[in-house]
């Protein structure tokens, strides 16, 4: 065993692809514990963070460790580059939290309304002079989740609505659609 680890392979492959491996996963780590902060559920996060510097020490303990061998150093910046890829992928697909989307359309907005009120969306909308004369706008705070089935509400109400999306850290009172938990869906599937 002690062969192998002063082998050629094990120094010019080996721990390269370990250590951009660790860089990968506490790089993405790092992203998903920003992103808890960011949408207020701060009480995950510190756990994230003591695995992410766990990783990331180890993958720095072996960059000094090795440090005539240029392997490590391109493996650990190729590690976080993807790292930050990856992490940008896992945000993406997270859907954590609340989102407010501003659509502004220069249709009468009520079929919108009634479609977003039907989806039990929160709708409010008030009326406004766009660049091009009036418009309606509509404000409505979502659960990320639901993000995909409401914007394709709006484009097949206006296919030409201006819509914006911003994250919203917290939101208090408003409509919203109720969820069954987790533990109320396993107590009626134990029924």
């Amino acid at each position: 065993m002690e062969e192998f680890l002063q082998s050629g392979l094990f120094n010019w492959v080996v721990l390269p692809a370990l250590i951009f491996c660790a860089r990968v996963i506490d790089v993405s780590m790092g992203t998903v514990r920003m992103i808890l902060v960011t949408r207020g559920i701060r009480w995950l996060a510190p756990m994230i963070g003591f695995f992410e510097v766990i990783l990331w020490l180890l993958a720095m303990g072996q960059i000094m460790l090795n440090l005539s061998n240029p392997a490590c150093y391109v493996a650990f910046g190729a590690g976080y580059a993807t790292g930050t890829y990856v992490g940008m992928l896992i945000e993406s697909r997270l859907n954590i939290g609340k989102a407010v989307i501003e659509t502004i359309t220069a249709r009468p907005a009520q079929g919108l309304v009634d479609k977003l009120r039907q989806a039990n969306c929160g709708v409010t909308s008030f009326d406004a002079l766009g660049a091009n004369g009036p418009v309606k706008i509509i404000f409505s705070v979502i659960e990320r989740r639901d993000m995909a089935r409401v914007i394709a509400l709006i484009k097949e109400f206006d296919p030409a609505a201006f819509y914006t999306i911003s994250d919203v850290k917290h939101a208090s009172e408003g409509v919203f659609p109720q969820r069954e938990s987790v533990l109320g869906k396993l107590a009626r599937l134990g029924k």
